[in-house]
């Protein structure tokens, strides 16, 4: 699980953000000033950092150039002051991205996922993860039941694929769209049932003895005895 710090003063954006962070899977902290965040460092660095610009005491900018000595975590500037001169120092002393306030939490989140594939793409999925008689192998996009090759779609695959990756776990309609179809998909949730419904009959087709179990009134979790999760 990633872990992301956000860093912003004002205690609601903080915690509109960690919901949508953990929403997503994410692990998450959140601190109101560089003072508080500098004792947590000791510790370890995050994945990636989210932070305000406008900060008592010492400014986000300056902070980044602290981080980039001791870490590449990528960082995602969030700030109220909209000058060019802002945005173009924060990616010159190495920020990743910069996104002004007001923001749409779905952009942030789009951002954060972009930003850490192209920064962090050792920390994909590798290996094999299995299910009963299902190998799903996520960097070959392939799934194989008993052997043998199941032909899905690239929608398809994603869903499966984050359900095996949280086999405990019950997605509702609305988590799957975010999480598969994105946050800027304009449709309706009407997508993640049929979706579904296509994945059971191939899954049935190809003797696969896992499934996607319905919980009435929620959503879909998978429905199979995992015996390794992705390395």
């Amino acid at each position: 699980m990633q872990t992301i710090f956000i860093v912003d003063d004002e205690e609601n954006i903080r915690l509109l953000i960690s919901k949508y962070l953990q929403n997503e899977g994410y692990q998450v902290e959140s601190f109101n000033s560089i003072e508080e965040l500098r004792k947590r460092l000791d510790s370890g660095y995050p994945d990636m950092f989210i932070l305000d610009i406008m900060l008592p005491g010492q400014d986000g900018l300056e902070f980044c150039k602290e981080i980039r000595q001791h870490s590449r975590a990528p960082v995602i500037f969030i700030s109220a002051r909209r000058q060019a001169l802002d945005r173009i120092i924060g990616l010159e002393i190495g920020g990743d991205d910069y996104l002004p306030k007001p923001f749409s939490p779905r952009e942030l989140m789009a951002r954060v996922r972009s930003v850490l594939r192209r920064t962090l793409p050792h920390q994909q999925p590798s290996g094999c993860s299995e299910c009963g008689n299902m190998k799903l192998f996520p960097v070959d996009r392939l799934i194989l039941v008993n052997g043998k090759t199941l032909k899905v779609t690239t929608r398809e695959f994603d869903l499966i694929a984050l359900l095996m990756q949280h086999p405990q776990r019950t997605f509702n309609r609305q988590e799957l769209l975010n999480r598969v179809w994105g946050y800027d998909y304009m449709g309706s949730e009407r997508a993640v049932d049929d979706t579904v419904k296509r994945l059971r009959k191939k899954l049935r087709a190809s003797g696969s003895d896992t499934t996607i179990k319905t919980i009435w009134g929620y959503g879909y979790r998978l429905d199979g005895q995992i015996k390794k999760h992705f390395e």
